[in-house]
């Protein structure tokens, strides 16, 4: 596997990971606080959601890395 995509999904892997982790965490506190389900109920959560947000990371990163590079100005917008 090339160094570049390797890199990509690793990205996408933690980046993933940390949103959902700490998303659903939150969500879940909101909704049904801090008692005794709540680590079943997070953990739930966490499962449904990891998968779909590293898709969306897999998926999206290269676009708003691109766009976010336009944004700042003075900065080529490269090919990810």
């Amino acid at each position: 596997m090339p160094a570049p995509l390797r890199l990509r999904l690793m990205f996408a892997l933690l980046m993933s990971c940390l949103m959902s982790l700490l998303m659903t965490a939150w969500v879940t506190w909101l909704n049904l606080g801090a008692g005794p389900a709540y680590l079943a109920h997070w953990g739930k959560a966490f499962v449904a959601a990891w998968p779909a947000a590293f898709t969306v990371v897999v998926l999206l990163a290269p676009t708003v890395q691109r766009l976010s590079l336009k944004l700042v100005g003075g900065l080529p917008a490269t090919r990810v």
